[in-house]
């Protein structure tokens, strides 16, 4: 099993840069093995997968969210970083990051326990 913890700031506001990272805890879990993703969840939307980043650092996202979306991998550090550019207030809710169990979409199976984001001005 895989320890992650997302960090990040719990406030943004309208029109600026969300940035998230993700730490991978275990040290046995290298982040440039499997596929990591992001989902958030939102009273309005529920889940949602916005993106995820495989173990060639090639990237993935939910086609809605991809002109806004940023995913990297820090290997030397374990850690996975999300950015989300011109944030609104439907972008609020809880930010999670996960390791994939197989494919970059679905399912996951080890989530971090999720930041919440709000955003306000």
């Amino acid at each position: 099993q895989v320890q992650l913890q997302e960090s990040g700031p719990g406030l943004v506001k309208p029109s600026q840069t969300l940035s998230l990272t993700c730490t991978v805890i275990s040290g046995s879990t290298p982040t440039d093995r499997y596929y990591w993703g992001w989902i958030r969840q939102s009273p309005r939307k529920g889940l949602e997968w916005m993106g995820a980043i495989g173990n060639s650092g090639r990237t993935y996202y939910n086609p809605p969210l991809k002109s806004r979306t940023s995913i990297s991998r820090d290997a030397s550090k374990n850690q996975i970083t999300l950015q989300l550019t011109s944030v609104t207030a439907e972008d609020a809710g809880v930010y999670y990051c996960a390791r994939s169990l197989g494919s970059y979409y679905w399912p996951y199976g080890d989530w971090g326990q999720g930041t919440q984001v709000t955003v306000s001005s």
